[in-house]
């Protein structure tokens, strides 16, 4: 049974230790080794939209829902990153840096699909977009090493490549429509 006030105490513990991300990774997927359990304690995927569940200096949880065919512009988290997908499907396309490139574009590098009950550990450094392929909304648990909503990151321009400050406001929006 899955229990959010006892998941959000279970990353909190898995905190302690030189490999906190690993140690939320295992609380993760037990949550989302029972898909109907998450959505009997949180509820059906909504449309769209960005579910703040705990929120602090050292952890943010959020339950995210992903629209059908909805798709997000390369972004990074300047912290390290767990995702859970608890139903539906994300895609994950992988970018890096190009050296030397004074405007901080960047290129694609690889990719990475997660489906219901898959788990996903994201570095800080990671430069990702994502895409719900399907046509139905995916339902995912993201934790953040950190405060997600108050931590300066980057986006970049879909068509350019090009780096800019992340917009809190617009990526919120976007989850929205």
């Amino acid at each position: 049974m899955f229990d959010k006030d006892q998941f959000i105490a279970d990353c909190r513990a898995a905190l302690d230790g030189a490999h906190a991300s690993r140690n939320v990774r295992e609380v993760v997927a037990r949550a989302v080794s029972d898909p109907s359990a998450v959505i009997g304690a949180l509820g059906e995927p909504k449309p769209g939209g960005i579910v703040p569940l705990h929120r602090s200096p050292e952890l943010t949880v959020i339950n995210v829902f992903w629209p059908p065919n909805m798709v997000i512009m390369p972004h990074d988290h300047s912290m390290w990153a767990v995702i859970g997908v608890y139903g539906g499907r994300e895609d994950n396309i992988l970018w890096r840096r190009l050296p030397d490139d004074a405007a901080g574009r960047i290129e694609a590098a690889g990719a990475k699909s997660l489906s219901t009950k898959d788990v996903q550990v994201f570095g800080p450094d990671v430069i990702h977009s994502v895409v719900n392929p399907i046509p139905r909304v995916t339902g995912a648990l993201h934790i953040y090493g950190g405060d997600f909503f108050a931590t300066e990151r980057s986006e970049w321009d879909p068509d350019s490549l090009e780096e800019k400050p992340y917009d809190m406001q617009k990526a919120l929006k976007m989850f929205e429509r």
